[in-house]
């Protein structure tokens, strides 16, 4: 979050689904070359309930973990910015509709008596642990970090010990801290005001869950122009250890349309506690996109679906529009999409996919390791299309029961349609969209699409691109599509 522009300082799931069930297999993206999924944790079943974004509305800087116990815990800013609030479900789905406990509420006045932002959920040394931001009564923007804790088996039903101070290098404006281990060393990684920018990003060992045991160290400031619109910041830090790297995800800029994720990487190798060993992403790696109608995605966490995949979590908003301060806009909603890893182990984070159930990627039976993708207008199979060209989302149809239509998340408000045999990507008046999901011709485990509105005849892969057609015996593959997560 931002503060108002009179102030120096910044602050601004698959994911269970029945149709898009976690395998692991190879698929194709861009950027560092190939997708390949990350190795499942363990063999789960996927909810037959799908996930549907926005996950939790109004609920910013969202912080999901799933504990060791099965159930996922969901914390994050409510718009009041007055109280810490805990929610817990056995599937990411279920989040939505979760009870909310309150487990902590800012004092009448005095310190902590401002701004609540940005909590996060630990759980180590047999403990529960909040991190978040806190103002003051009488200076709302005095932000610092704090933490609370509990050994209680269930955070939202604790009773929490009294808020401690977490000192850093300086007694200025700080905040977004997490925490993680590495190598038997655990490490606190926080925001904090820098000399010429509002925040920069700072790593410490720790000692206990609120006091620090080496000199702060300065691993990323906001100097390139992604970074420093509205704002210079980097801030609301995450970290994912994949592939031999330590990855930290980060948030830049003001916390409207402009606001987007960077990426700092390190060797596991390497010492965390020098500057050298973290490297800046030149290029912000999640971003605004008009097509999927997702503004200003951002200060995400991580997780892992039912199935052990990857998931990005983050907020966003659906509108780019913002009257007055959007510090104060509530409508920055949690949301997740499946987190992608490209060949050469670095992660693939596509676009914000917008609001709806989960994507999905369509693999054609005929022509395996290919994937549905589109350049706006027209629909082909590629070996290595762009992740976003290559996500459709399937939703309930206009016409019979059980009929969808497919949207392109790249192209919001604008479907698969049928003109003739010619399949194509436009908006719905005027044409037929509305398909049959069907199991597959060719294999029963994939999908055939046959058109309402032409019965008998389907979806077909045909020389490369997408048509409808009557399916011949030869070409029940070519009719057949694997939805792969």
């Amino acid at each position: 979050m931002n503060d108002s522009a009179n102030r120096q300082f910044s602050r601004r799931l698959f994911l269970g689904s029945g149709t898009a069930a976690a395998v692991a297999f190879a698929v194709a993206g861009a950027g560092g070359g190939a997708l390949v999924a990350a190795p499942a944790a363990a063999a789960a079943p996927a909810s037959s309930t799908p996930v549907i974004n926005p996950v939790v509305p109004q609920r910013a800087d969202p912080w999901l973990m799933k504990h060791t116990d099965g159930k996922y815990y969901f914390t994050g800013s409510v718009p009041e910015y007055n109280r810490i609030i805990v929610r817990s479900s056995p599937t990411i789905a279920g989040l939505g509709s979760a009870s909310e406990a309150v487990v902590w509420t800012r004092p009448a006045s005095g310190t902590m008596g401002g701004h609540i932002w940005a909590p996060e959920l630990h759980h180590f040394d047999g403990k529960w642990h909040i991190y978040f931001a806190a103002g003051d009564s009488n200076d709302v923007f005095r932000v610092r970090i704090y933490v609370i804790s509990t050994d209680a088996a269930d955070p939202t039903n604790a009773v929490w010990g009294a808020p401690a101070r977490v000192f850093t290098h300086a007694d200025t404006f700080s905040l977004d801290a997490t925490t993680f281990e590495h190598a038997g060393t655990r490490y606190l990684l926080w925001a904090q005001s820098d000399t010429g920018v509002n925040s920069s990003l700072y790593i410490a060992s720790m000692s206990s869950p609120s006091m620090l045991s080496s000199t702060p160290v300065r691993i990323a400031v906001p100097t390139l122009d992604w970074e420093t619109r509205g704002y210079k910041v980097n801030e609301g830090a995450a970290v994912i250890k994949r592939n031999g790297r330590i990855f930290v995800t980060f948030s830049a800029s003001a916390t409207d349309a402009n606001y987007c994720m960077g990426l700092l990487t390190a060797d596991a190798g390497a010492d965390l506690l020098n500057a050298a060993s973290w490297t800046k992403t030149p290029t912000p790696v999640f971003t605004t996109n008009e097509g999927s109608k997702q503004y200003g995605p951002g200060h995400n966490s991580f997780t892992v679906d039912e199935a052990g995949n990857d998931v990005l979590v983050y907020h966003a908003r659906s509108y780019r529009n913002i009257v007055g301060d959007p510090l104060y806009d509530p409508n920055r909603h949690a949301r997740v999409q499946r987190l992608y890893w490209n060949a050469d182990g670095t992660p693939n984070f596509g676009v914000p996919v917008g609001d709806g159930e989960l994507p999905v990627r369509l693999e054609p039976a005929s022509a395996s390791g290919t994937f549905l993708a589109h350049d706006g207008v027209t629909v082909t199979a590629a070996s290595s299309p762009a992740l976003g060209a290559s996500q459709f989302r399937l939703a309930p149809g206009y016409a019979k029961k059980n009929s969808v239509v497919i949207e392109p998340v790249l192209t919001k408000g604008r479907y698969l349609r049928v003109q003739g045999s010619s399949v194509g990507i436009a908006t719905t008046e005027g044409a037929s969209s509305a398909f049959l999901q069907r199991g597959g011709l060719s294999d029963a485990s994939g999908a055939s699409f046959e058109s309402v509105d032409v019965p008998g005849s389907y979806l077909v892969l045909r020389n490369g691109a997408l048509v409808l057609a009557k399916v011949g015996k030869n070409e029940r593959a070519a009719a057949t599509f694997f939805l792969r997560s």
